[in-house]
């Protein structure tokens, strides 16, 4: 399972250390407002797919509270199918859908689980809550 922080389940974006606290500032900055993530970890921590309306807990390295979003959209595509539109508003940077499909395919490569065009990928949409542990907003 998840950690839970107040109630709400944890998001922690990406890898421990340089690359969380980036895409943690991207997600305050208001800059990043998806992410995408394999469905095969659901199953591997017994974790349902958030729901629209669901809040979710905007975790740092050590599981502390950074932020709180709440999801707008959730869907599950074939990664050979995630929209450009998708790709963009993970606000990473990324200049076109084949330069996001190069670097997420080789961060999942890199993790142990390589993707195929077929592999199955969660596209979370959120929009920021609020920031540094106002839970109860």
């Amino acid at each position: 399972m998840w950690p839970r922080i107040g109630g709400l389940r944890a998001l922690a974006l990406g890898t421990p250390g340089g690359l969380r606290a980036d895409l943690n500032n991207l997600v305050l900055a208001g800059v990043k407002t998806a992410t995408a993530g394999l469905i095969g970890e659901y199953a591997e921590e017994n974790e349902e797919l958030e729901h629209v309306g669901e809040r979710l807990a905007l975790v740092d390295d050590h599981d502390a509270l950074v932020g709180v979003v709440e999801i707008t959209g959730v869907e599950v595509v074939r990664f050979a199918d995630v929209p450009w539109e998708f790709a963009r508003a993970e606000g990473e940077g990324d200049r076109s859908i084949e330069e996001w499909r190069a670097g997420h395919g080789a961060y999942w490569a890199r993790q142990g689980t390589p993707v195929t065009d077929d592999s199955q990928i969660v596209c979370l949409r959120f929009r920021l809550i609020s920031a540094e542990g106002s839970v109860g907003t």
